[in-house]
């Protein structure tokens, strides 16, 4: 959409219009000492062929390494169709879908995308985004806090398998507002969340349980059993889900006896590329008994007088809509450009398509894992099943070993020495299906050569 701006005679009857002298004197109601005056660390403007030139020069700074590194952000390939489709004008710069009779294009694709997580999670009522993944969950935990009226308690039981940068989001977003993380070890050689450990809360009455599937080590946790302790106490289940591993593992919404109670997570491995660190958007679903409470807005499909379907607005608990005191979220931002391409992405692979993909991954990693297994001092870390990220312990410090593996264009995982310093000189690797067999083996020569 081309940029048109105002022209002088344009600004003139404006002002005019409005008995304005000026255009600065649209701002005069602003003190002098909130201005920021002259901008003296601004640089002066570039032409064009100026910033294409730098912004050139910046993309080529990222590389094309080899990457294998997760850790929540996942490298899978994106069809070419999804963002020629979603970077359509119609897409692209279409904004929220305020009115209906404007925006029927908009909403029915928002209604299919909630339709498609539904049928991922396994629950009944999803929104139309959220934010990203990590603040998913800080809304998650707030929303239990509103839906649990018999545990009132705040206590949240936060296993540390869960994302550390998601804990630390849930952190700074929920702890003003009664939310109590209360965390939760894992066994050191499954690495998965000991029941044991929860054990020791029974009684406590906590208000919810966190379940991250798979956890943060890429380890599949004992979900059936966690969920019915849960239950047992009282507390709602919050589970977090990587959205790929769905299409071959249990949905969320069938764990124990009655599955989990909201489901969140982050969507960029749905279509979104790992550029530089983002957009990307979180996805939060929950059963309808608990929907009054959902942050956000839902689209619902009807009819119109002539008995043709249509899409609107149904439930919007944001302060855009109502009062902000009542609203469930002032911060419940959704991603419609990253929901759109998510969409196509899921319409265009299918179900069979994401299962391969998912499938593809899962075999990747077990074979990056054995290859790696080979060399002298690499071993496994823990023994339970995983999904397509696995740790692994290195005979030397992790931060050195990935400093030359750089060297040799190979991003080589993420380094678990602070968030967790008791595993020791541990990695976290992922290898998605994009991953070749002579790139799995370049990876293997290559850590080989720098443990040597």
């Amino acid at each position: 959409m081309p940029f048109i701006p105002h022209t002088e005679t344009d600004v003139k009857e404006m002002l005019a219009a409005i008995k304005a002298p000026s255009i600065d004197a649209l701002f005069d109601e602003i003190p002098p000492a909130l201005r920021c005056g002259t901008l003296q660390r601004i640089p002066e403007g570039l032409s064009e062929m100026a910033v294409t030139q730098l912004m050139m020069a910046r993309a080529q700074a990222d590389g094309l390494a080899l990457n294998f590194i997760g850790a929540g952000a996942y490298e899978h390939h994106i069809p070419a169709a999804v963002w020629e489709i979603t970077t359509r004008g119609e897409f692209y710069s279409a904004y929220t879908p305020y009115q209906a009779e404007a925006s029927q294009g908009t909403l029915q694709l928002l209604y299919e995308y909630q339709t498609m997580i539904c049928g991922l999670t396994g629950m009944e009522v999803s929104n139309a985004s959220m934010y990203d993944g990590a603040s998913a969950l800080g809304e998650s935990l707030l929303m239990a806090l509103r839906a649990n009226k018999a545990n009132t308690s705040g206590v949240v039981l936060m296993p540390r398998a869960v994302n550390p940068l998601y804990r630390d989001v849930v952190a700074s977003t929920t702890a003003a507002q009664g939310v109590k993380p209360v965390f939760v070890d894992y066994d050191p050689k499954s690495g998965q969340t000991a029941l044991g450990a929860l054990q020791a809360h029974a009684g406590d009455k906590p208000t919810a349980v966190v379940i991250q599937q798979p956890n943060f080590f890429g380890v599949l946790e004992d979900v059936d059993a966690i969920t019915d302790w849960a239950h047992a106490q009282g507390a709602l289940v919050v589970a977090v889900v990587n959205p790929t591993s769905l299409a071959v593992l249990k949905a969320p919404g069938q764990w124990g006896g009655a599955g989990a109670d909201i489901v969140c997570g982050e969507g960029q491995p749905l279509g979104a590329p790992l550029s530089s660190g983002g957009p990307y958007f979180g996805f939060l679903t929950t059963k309808m008994a608990h929907v009054r409470e959902m942050p956000g807005r839902i689209v619902g499909r009807t009819v119109d007088l002539d008995g043709r379907p249509g899409y609107t607005l149904t439930l919007q608990a944001r302060e855009q809509h109502i009062r902000r005191a009542k609203a469930k979220s002032n911060i419940c931002t959704n991603q419609g450009l990253l929901v759109t391409a998510a969409t196509i992405y899921m319409s265009l692979l299918g179900p069979a398509g994401l299962a391969e993909v998912a499938s593809a991954s899962l075999a990747n990693t077990r074979e990056l894992v054995a290859q790696l297994g080979s060399i002298k001092g690499v071993e496994p870390l823990f023994g339970a099943a995983h999904f397509h990220e696995a740790v692994i312990r290195l005979p030397q410090p992790v931060a050195p070993v990935l400093e030359k593996l750089a060297a040799l264009d190979i991003f080589g995982g993420y380094d678990l020495a602070a968030a967790y310093p008791e595993l020791g000189n541990a990695l976290l690797i992922c290898a998605t299906e994009t991953k070749t067999a002579a790139q799995l083996a370049q990876y293997r020569d290559a850590l080989a050569g720098v443990l040597a």
